[in-house]
């Protein structure tokens, strides 16, 4: 069941990815220029062989389902953004990252994985299905 909670803006700043969340208690959500919905996650890894830290921090961006049931269709992920000695710390200095990176980081993603820009954009397609 979705639910709808007020922002909270005491809880950071909005217009970053980590404190997006914070604010709304949930992961923000983009369109690619696909135009499939992304919802992105800061994730981390042990990269112990990094002499930069133990751990890496990167954006997991998943890709819904356009059609049928709700569900995750796919995924994208960003390279390698920060490196800490913990977790925590890899992942916190991704939180600062400008939703507008964010959404930059993705479009090159999506126009790297599609071969250049999209030729059609949803709605084109769903002219074809009537």
């Amino acid at each position: 069941m979705a639910r709808h909670l007020p922002a909270d803006h005491s809880q950071g700043d909005a217009n970053t990815i980590g404190g997006y969340a914070a604010v709304h208690a949930r992961p923000a959500a983009f369109e690619g220029p696909d135009g499939c919905s992304y919802s992105v996650e800061i994730a981390a890894d042990e990269t112990p062989h990094d002499a930069a830290g133990a751990w890496s921090a990167y954006l997991l961006f998943i890709r819904w389902r356009r059609y049928g049931e709700p569900g995750i269709e796919g995924h994208l992920e960003t390279g390698f953004l920060a490196h800490a000695a913990t977790e925590a710390e890899a992942k916190r200095a991704v939180h600062a990252m400008a939703l507008s990176e964010v959404k930059e980081a993705l479009d090159v993603l999506v126009r790297d994985r599609l071969g250049g820009e999209p030729r059609r954009r949803w709605w084109d397609a769903m002219k074809d299905e009537l």
